[in-house]
């Protein structure tokens, strides 16, 4: 009893039929009622009948009996002359020698402001995707502009190195505002990969394969789902990939076909392009590390996964890959163990 009088937080002590037997303090100076009057009463006749609340009894009864336990009920309490109050209700049955000695102990915690805080920056947060989306698109119409005015240039240049820098750094430009693009209309946060390849992938296709070979870019696999930061990093690295394949591997006007493949069920993903041209050099000597791979290097690296480039039979494939091994113990051994989860492969 002098525990439940002098708990900091607001408590109850209540008996088998759910009459009052001690209130804390904390109860009574929160809640505006008389502790020492209530004592003895029933739980539903408090205030003005505020704690009248039928799925409240319930519980409670169900508490008692042991078929239930609360531990985070939420309620309403309306009282006249006050705001609505959002409480949170714990409820635990004392278990006594007596087995006819009921008591149930009710803990009651007030989060009205913190939901309400809650609420202000859900807000804020949808507010700030709402600019971010805005924000992007803007980016991705600018990008476009600077795109154009690099492909004018390209145009009029007489120097052919100068014409092919200008068309690599166009295509790079519209591979981003396409990025962009599809970011800003991904919504608040996760990217479903198989859409986002595809869209992806049609807008790099219309404005770097369409101007010269008819070449088949297409996006297969399972796909997966990923956070939009994860969904930047990889929509670059498929972009560069694309823009290496259509650069290196179909010289001489020759065409072929590109596939963009998927697999993100798990913590062990993988991401692949694969073209059917020319394939890598054989002599390693000829093999060139450019800005392209350099990028796809750097990116892999943040996302903690390998590059692995190898042939196609015909052609190059391109393999992006996390691996995340876990270790399990034997099933004779697993009760009381813990799972023992490799780190990520870098």
């Amino acid at each position: 009893m002098a525990v439940v009088v002098s708990s900091p937080g607001p408590l109850l002590l209540l008996d088998g039929a759910l009459n009052i037997v001690a209130a804390s303090t904390s109860f009574s100076e929160v809640f505006e009622v008389d502790g020492a009057a209530a004592t003895g009463q029933p739980l539903s006749s408090l205030g003005v009948g505020e704690w009248a609340e039928p799925q409240l009894r319930s519980l409670l009864d169900a508490t008692l009996t042991g078929a239930a336990k609360i531990e985070a009920y939420e309620i309403d309490l309306r009282r006249p002359g006050h705001g609505t109050r959002r409480l949170v209700i714990h409820a635990q049955k004392l278990i006594y020698l007596d087995l006819d000695n009921r008591r149930v102990l009710m803990a009651v915690s007030d989060v009205t402001d913190a939901r309400a805080n809650e609420k202000i920056k859900e807000e804020a947060l949808r507010q700030n995707l709402v600019l971010l989306q805005e924000v992007r698109h803007r980016v991705a119409n600018s990008l476009q502009i600077i795109a154009s005015v690099l492909l004018q240039n390209a145009r009029k240049t007489e120097s052919d190195e100068t014409r092919g820098h200008l068309r690599d750094a166009h295509d790079r430009v519209m591979s981003v505002a396409a990025l962009e693009r599809q970011l800003a209309s991904s919504g608040d946060g996760d990217v479903e990969l198989g859409a986002y390849f595809k869209n992806l992938c049609d807008s790099i296709a219309a404005s770097m394969i369409g101007r010269s070979e008819p070449h088949a870019l297409t996006v297969t696999g399972p796909g997966g789902i990923v956070d939009a930061r994860v969904s930047t990093s990889l929509g670059l690295i498929v972009t560069e990939l694309v823009i290496n394949a259509l650069k290196h591997a179909f010289p001489d006007g020759r065409v072929g076909k590109i596939i963009v493949d998927c697999d993100f069920r798990n913590a062990n993903w993988s991401l692949s392009v694969t073209d059917d041209g020319v394939g890598m050099p054989r002599d390693p000597a000829l093999i060139r590390t450019g800005l392209g791979t350099s990028i796809v290097e750097a990116l892999a690296k943040q996302l903690e996964a390998s590059v692995d480039i190898g042939p196609a039979h015909p052609g190059t494939r391109v393999v992006i890959a996390h691996t995340q091994i876990a270790l399990v113990k034997d099933d004779a051994e697993r009760d009381g163990m813990t799972q023992a989860v490799a780190r990520p492969a870098a």
